[in-house]
């Protein structure tokens, strides 16, 4: 998601080393994020369009690509999930145009003369006036968003393992959870963020390279890494921990 399109530009070899057809995947990618695959959740748009060889560029509201549509409780956990890993990975984060309170896709842009043959003014649109009045409602679609994404900024904002840019791999063994450290001066933040639709668990001795109290920030909880991390559908966390030298 930003101001432009959004193109799948993998290369080929590096689909390869994973087993996965860089043509084909591209193919699936642009039929899912334009609702085009069974199943799909997002209402992406096309732009440049080749409908012979299902080539194309997405255009969508981060809102309407999670489905804010669909399934608003699952679109809003999708959509601070992503953003978890916007805030955590490094450099300076962005949120574009209405996103902090799940703005939808512009569905009359072309009504604009000048716009109606570039479909990317689908997701630049006017002020999202009616969602803002909302945003400190957290009853509401806007004010769930807006919470979850000022709780995690003010968080990022004092956490000084958060700043700069380096940032350590961490292989969670489970295909579902995406991990990785960023290392401070005494200790390190570990975030783990489950992109499945289903509970996934962390196991112990994946984990064994810690000590065993850690501190979700998001919470301020402790969590014992002793018992391993079970993540709920499209939950990530935020665990500030030292490692066991």
């Amino acid at each position: 998601r930003s101001h432009d399109d959004i193109g799948w530009t993998f290369a080929d070899e590096d689909a390869a080393e994973l087993g996965i057809n860089g043509f084909d995947h591209r193919r699936f990618l642009n039929a899912f994020y334009t609702n085009r695959f069974p199943g799909s959740f997002a209402r992406g748009v096309p732009f440049q369009d080749n409908p012979r060889t299902g080539d194309c560029r997405i255009s969508g509201t981060t809102a309407s690509l999670c489905g804010l549509e669909v399934d608003p409780a699952e679109a809003i956990r999708r959509i601070l999930l992503l953003h978890s890993i916007t805030l955590t990975t490094g450099g300076i984060p962005l949120i574009y145009l209405g996103d902090e309170v799940g703005q939808l896709n512009d569905a009359d842009y072309a009504l604009e003369p000048g716009h109606e043959a570039d479909s990317r003014w689908v997701h630049r649109p006017r002020y999202p006036a009616e969602p803002y009045e909302h945003r400190h409602d957290p009853t509401t679609m806007a004010g769930k968003i807006f919470e979850g994404l000022s709780t995690m900024l003010e968080v990022r904002a004092k956490t000084p393992e958060l700043s700069g840019n380096r940032l350590v791999g961490f292989n969670t063994h489970n295909r579902h959870v995406l991990g990785y450290q960023r290392p401070g001066d005494a200790c390190t933040v570990l975030i783990l963020a489950n992109f499945a639709d289903t509970p996934q668990h962390i196991a112990t001795a994946t984990l064994s390279g810690f000590e065993s109290g850690a501190v979700d920030l998001l919470t301020g909880r402790t969590v014992h890494l002793t018992d391993g991390i079970t993540l709920p559908p499209q939950e990530f966390i935020w665990l500030r921990t030292r490692p066991v030298h």
